[in-house]
């Protein structure tokens, strides 16, 4: 037997056979007893390289499977998009640094509660909504952002969203009062806003307006807690 070729046994059995180059392999035959078999060393690592690629691909596949949807563009952002904030307010000490320049969050004049989604954005970056989150409740797991408002000490707001963040100043109300038999007030009505700052994905929403629909409950301790619409519109888009 020469070198470069293999040798099979009796059929049905295994038997190694050694190619020139020391590549040992073992295969099995259930007719050739007997025969030779002659295979180039190029189909050998043919073989291997494709089965590498095959692995390789499927790796790639399965590390892009992981990764999830792209992150929001501005692309993907119509005209309007409306928010939903709800929960309690609680006062802020050290605000995160959106890079607005119109709003200060640590100056001790703001109160935030969180926003979820309603229309126009994708349910998604869950953490991001959860940052300063350190109780993790389990509502605040669903939120993608947090609101900022001055109550009773100004008049500007601001929302952290994924992908940027907006600025704006209140310019109107049409609200009642409305006790709630236990020594607070429900503040129902809508109140209107403009956009004066955005960055990131929200840019083309800077010099836009806001209606917010608000049923606002003031607590007997003073407490406040939010349940509010927020319909945010581009420039020049009726509504």
């Amino acid at each position: 037997m020469t070198n470069s070729n293999y040798g099979l046994g009796s059929a049905n059995g295994l038997k190694e056979a050694t190619l020139s180059t020391t590549t040992t392999v073992k295969t099995r035959s259930s007719r050739c007893n007997g025969a030779t078999l002659r295979v180039p060393l190029t189909t050998i690592k043919s073989a291997v390289l494709t089965s590498a690629l095959f692995w390789t691909l499927l790796l790639v596949l399965a590390t892009a499977a992981q990764a999830g949807p792209p992150s929001l563009d501005e692309a993907q952002l119509g005209d309007t998009f409306s928010v939903l904030l709800q929960g309690t307010y609680r006062s802020v000490l050290h605000g995160p640094n959106l890079g607005l320049t119109q709003v200060n969050l640590s100056d001790g004049s703001y109160s935030t509660t969180k926003i979820f989604p309603n229309s126009g954005l994708p349910n998604r970056d869950r953490e991001h909504g959860n940052r300063g989150n350190r109780d993790h409740d389990s509502e605040a797991e669903d939120a993608i952002g947090r609101f900022f408002v001055q109550i009773g000490t100004g008049n500007l707001v601001a929302y952290d969203l994924p992908g940027g963040a907006l600025a704006m100043a209140f310019t109107g109300n049409n609200v009642q009062r409305v006790p709630d038999g236990e020594g607070g007030t429900y503040i129902v009505g809508t109140f209107d806003l403009d956009i004066i700052e955005a960055t990131g994905v929200f840019r083309p929403f800077a010099g836009g307006r806001n209606r917010m629909v608000d049923i606002l409950h003031r607590l007997p301790d003073g407490t406040f807690v939010e349940h509010c619409i927020c319909i945010i519109r581009r420039p020049g888009v009726a509504g």
